[in-house]
Parts: structure tokens; sequence; C-alpha cells
């Protein structure tokens, strides 16, 4: 599918109506759509409110990612082929706006018919999207898209992509992304890049957001997770002591070059700091100390029995934890090695391993995992979405997209669903609400907050010129495309480019 979301969101908060016009809450459980006039498929039929009814319908399939929407939508209809009425049996402000901005509208007319299988998991050899650009061709290193003639957003939104095609290139490592950038084989690279400072300092012509450390956006936080399940991670106690043993800077300086941005010990993104209880992380917040770590250990009964500088269980049987991260992210598998050596220096037996990507994604989804690192959500509307991801509850034999740790705390849980009941508007009563989720958060450290992955973005200007940039009146837009930014105002990137010559 192509993402086709409702809205656009733009990094600085402010959301654009972009396949609908207007939308507002008509009742206390009762939300109506107003689509777009003019929307058209790239296949020439209109955008209608059957679409969204469809896609919406979709979600009640259990394998569909976004089923749990129906655990509080009752119905959604057509109205007219302009308007669509959701029906809630509870009104969840926070995840339904981020539904309306980031679900992925699909034509009706292309999926219907087809099992909860073809769905899942069959080829869709021909995608048809509302975006500006439609499927010409792929092979097993590309896909491309070529501009669609008559885009209904240029005459609706002023909006003109430049580049006619988009040659998405696959490729197996950030050594390969490296390699073609250097060549002038990409316009724009999402990879992470060793030696950034290099690449932008020398004579390359590779430019980043900013032309000084960080050098990128933040995207993402890095957490890294551990298996509740499984002793001794399944003692609050030992899982602090580990927060406090993990040597950040040296992982933000030597591993990234100051690429990256240590996280808020509450792990919520910059673009979320007036969530953050600044007395919340000053008095339960956590830093690097090895003594800290070892005192936690100690107290909590952990103890080196043998003299071999490591600690064992309480029951003295040994501790042998492995962290996990996919073979070829090279950034990931320094910065664990450094994991590995400072929790080792506190007592804490850690060592690093790098399944491949598909093992990894199975392995979390089942639980048979002691430790890994993990940036699954981006940024959203709300800090609703991080929480959602480190409490849901209950949980699954498959944890496909959230708690991979399997951690359960009934109030914690009751708290975000609370905080999805507050109108987004509500900035005070969200602060209250995320305060006593943070206190858990730290109290409990179910999952550890590491860095800020950056928003992975080297641009050249061979062919294309005027990239999103910090410096003068270049364009502030995301310049990345993955993971939904294109979303986030990633295709404004697009439209703002300029050929380099003529």
């Amino acid at each position: 599918m192509l993402r086709d979301p409702v809205p656009v969101r733009h990094a600085e908060g402010r959301v654009h109506p972009w396949l609908a016009e207007s939308g507002s809450w008509t009742g206390d459980k009762e939300y109506t759509l107003k689509l777009r006039q003019g929307v058209t498929w790239s296949d020439g039929k209109p955008l209608v409110a059957d679409d969204v009814v469809y896609t919406f319908e979709l979600g009640k399939m259990e394998t569909i990612p976004y089923h749990p929407l129906w655990e509080f939508l009752e119905k959604v209809e057509a109205v007219d082929p302009a308007t669509v009425k959701f029906t809630f049996k509870e009104a969840n402000y926070q995840q339904f706006a981020n539904h309306l901005y980031s679900r992925a509208i699909v034509p009706k007319h292309v999926w219907d018919g087809r099992s909860e299988k073809e769905v899942l998991d069959g080829l869709n050899e021909k995608p048809v999207g509302t975006g500006p650009y439609a499927y010409h061709s792929h092979d097993q290193d590309r896909m491309v898209w070529v501009k669609r003639d008559g885009w209904w957003a240029t005459k609706a939104l002023n909006l003109d992509v430049k580049p006619k095609y988009i040659v998405d290139i696959v490729n197996g490592s950030n050594e390969v992304a490296l390699g073609l950038l250097l060549q002038n084989g990409l316009d724009l690279s999402n990879n992470f890049l060793p030696g950034i400072a290099n690449l932008v300092n020398g004579n390359f012509g590779i430019k980043t957001y900013y032309s000084k450390p960080p050098y990128m956006l933040s995207a993402n936080t890095a957490w890294l997770v551990p298996n509740t399940t499984r002793k001794p991670m399944d003692d609050p106690e030992f899982r602090k002591a580990l927060a406090h043993s993990i040597d950040l800077k040296t992982i933000v300086e030597k591993v990234y070059g100051n690429l990256v941005l240590p996280a808020s010990p509450t792990g919520l993104l910059p673009q979320w700091d007036k969530f953050v209880d600044k007395s919340v992380v000053s008095s339960q917040g956590f830093t690097y100390d090895e003594a800290k770590a070892k005192k936690l250990l100690a107290d909590a009964g952990y103890r080196d029995r043998d003299g071999d500088g490591l600690v064992e269980n309480k029951d003295g049987s040994k501790i042998e934890l492995e962290l996990a991260v996919p073979n070829g992210w090279t950034d990931w598998m320094e910065s664990i090695r450094v994991i590995s050596a400072s929790a080792k220096k506190a007592g804490i037996n850690v060592e690093p391993v790098f399944p491949e990507y598909p093992k990894l994604v199975s392995d979390r989804s089942s639980g048979d995992f002691d430790l890994m690192i993990n940036n699954e959500r981006q940024l959203s509307n709300t800090p609703w979405l991080y929480y959602d991801y480190l409490f849901r509850l209950p949980v699954q034999k498959q944890q496909n997209t959230v708690n991979f740790g399997r951690y359960e705390n009934e109030r914690a849980w009751e708290l975000t669903q609370d905080l999805d009941r507050t109108k987004v508007e509500d900035v005070e009563g969200m602060a209250k609400i995320t305060s006593e989720l943070q206190k858990i958060h730290l109290d409990e450290m179910p999952v550890i907050p590491l860095w800020y992955n950056g928003l992975w973005s080297q641009t050249t200007s061979t062919a294309w010129k005027n990239w999103p940039s910090a410096e003068g009146s270049a364009p502030k837009n995301p310049p990345t495309l993955w993971r939904n930014w294109i979303e986030l105002g990633g295709i404004y990137t697009l439209t703002n480019l300029q050929p380099a010559q003529g």
C-alpha cells in the first residue's frame, strides 16, 4: 500500500488537511469527516467515503496492526460519497487523532474481496494510491515510481513534486549506501552512515540537515528492552542497576561522533518536552554511574560469589544475558559492544549478539530473547503513542508492535488509557497523566531509554538542490521518506526540490 494519510502533519506540530477537508467531534462519541473533493487514485478512480470505511473495517481482521482500534470503535459508515461518520463505544481522542493522520487509506475497488491471508501477505504487484507518484516498475534491488500527470493536490493544495521518477534503491547495509552516495549513485540516503563529520566537512558534496553536531533531527528513541519474564530482568532493581551501568556518553561521542543526542530518562522525544516532568526526572532519573549500579545490585542481593567480577542471581546461578541487534546495523552493533563492556565493569554479564533481522523480529514477537534494542515508534501527534508502546495490556502470545518486554503493570495501563481519553487540546490534563506515567516508568524501569536516533538523511546536489536544511531560507520540512515521515512533512521535500542545473 502507499501511505495516504487523512492529514499531513508537519514536524512543528500542526496538522494540515490532506485527503480530508475537515473533521470534528459531532457528538460525545461521534466524529464526522468530510473528504476533499476531486481526490483521485493513481488509476484515475475517485477517492470516496467507501474507501475510508473499507480501510478502517479491514482492521476488524485480527492480523491487521490497527486491529485494537475496534476495541473502542463501534462502526464507521459512509453518509454520502464525501462524508464518513465514526461512532465509538468510548471516545479515545488521542488514539483516534493518531489514526486520522497516519492511517493509510486503500482503494476498496482494488482490495475488496481479498481474504485475510491475501491482505496480510499477498503480493501487491501494482499498488494504487492517491500520492503524487504511480507505480512504474520494480526489480530485486529497486522500486520505480513515475510522477502522475494531473495529480489532484497540484490544483487543490498548490503542490507540485519536481522529480519525474523516484527510484527507491534497496541496499543491504549502511556500507552499501555509503558507497552509492560517494559515487553520486544516490541523491538522498536515509541510512545511518558512520563518519558524518568527515563526509560533511570533506570534499564529497554531501550535506545534512545541520552542518554541525548533531547533524540530524531526532527521529525516535532507541530503547534497551529487557524481557521482564526472564530472571533477573523480572526484578525492577536489577533493571535500574542495568540502566546505571550503561556508558551512554561513549556511545554518543565515540560510536556516533555526536550524531545523536542522549535521550531524556523519560524517553520522550524533544518535540514532547512540554510533557516531561522535570521534578520527576530530577528525583528519579538515572545516569551512567558504575558505583550506583554496583550498590543497587548488592542491595538487591546480587553478589559475585566466585570472584570473577560478575554477579550471580540471588539463588547463586550464573547470569548470562544476550543483547541482540540486527546484523548489519553497524551503529547499533558498536553501541551494544559498549553496553556490554560497561555492564561487565558494573558486574553484569551481557554479551552482544547479531542475529539476522528476520530472526530478531521473530524472537522479539515470541519473547525468545533476553535484551534487545528497539525503536519501533516514531514521532506522532501525542506521547500517548509511546506509552501505549511501553505498557499495552494484555500481553499476547505474539507481541508484534508493542510491549516487547512483556511488562505487566495494570496501573500504568490504566493511566495510558486515561491519557487516550483526554482531548488533544487539553495539554494540562495530558501533562498530569504523563507525569504519573513517568514516575512508574522510572521507578520500575521496564525499558531503558538510551539515545534519540537521528532522522538519518544525507543529500547530494549533483542532480537536485534546495534540500531541507536548518540554514537560511532552505526548506525546514523533514528530509526523510521512510517510516511514516512522508506524512510528517517529508512530501514537501519533493515539492521544494530544484534542478541543480538548467
